[in-house]
């Protein structure tokens, strides 16, 4: 409940900022739907928003949350958070029919919560840092309305939470090493474009 929250405020905010704004048609809010794969924690499935400053015919920019969940091989629940930017620059000059592709890369902060299923009471939670980068692709519906679809990987540059098991039952640790660890994030999102009239 408290990731929604966070959720409409954020939208609340910059919605009301492109309101006001005296460059609309660089600005875009859209909602996104993101899959998680290949992590240690397993696959997963998530929600969030973002939204979109177009600073020149060929470089725009995503500014975005994620909630995502993750089932840790049935033993564990794993919650993350993440909050950050990416730079999106398009290589060609027009579109392809319909479509646009474009490369991106960026950072984000995230939070991570390690909680057990058969009891939620035990859990571990941090807050790091990570960076992106992969390919995508706008389909656009109309002047105004676009399907975009984005795959790339996330390292998180900080120690991740895993599952320990003892005499006592299970526990939450901190992976030991500074091996960088991440996750391959695919999110399809649909974007409005804000146009001055």
């Amino acid at each position: 409940m408290r990731y929604s929250v966070i959720f409409f405020v954020f939208f609340i905010i910059f919605g009301n900022w492109a309101q006001h704004s005296t460059n609309l048609n660089r600005f875009s809010l859209g909602v996104r739907s993101t899959f998680s794969a290949f992590s240690d924690d397993g696959t997963g499935l998530g929600t969030g928003g973002q939204f979109r400053l177009r600073f020149t015919p060929r470089v725009n920019s995503d500014w975005f949350a994620d909630y995502i969940v993750v089932n840790h091989q049935s033993i564990a629940k794993s919650e993350y958070l993440h909050i950050g930017w990416s730079v999106l620059f398009y290589p060609m000059n027009q579109q392809i029919g319909r479509f646009q592709p474009y490369v991106l890369a960026g950072h984000c902060f995230d939070y991570n919560k390690l909680s057990i299923n058969s009891q939620p009471e035990i859990y571990g939670d941090r807050w790091g840092s990570a960076v992106q980068a992969g390919l995508g692709t706008h389909f656009l519906l109309s002047p105004q309305v676009d399907l975009s679809l984005t795959s790339q990987y996330m390292v998180h540059l900080t120690k991740e939470l895993t599952t320990a098991y003892s005499s006592t039952g299970y526990t939450i640790v901190e992976k030991s090493g500074n091996s960088f660890e991440g996750h391959l994030l695919t999110t399809i999102s649909i974007n409005y474009r804000f146009i001055k009239k």
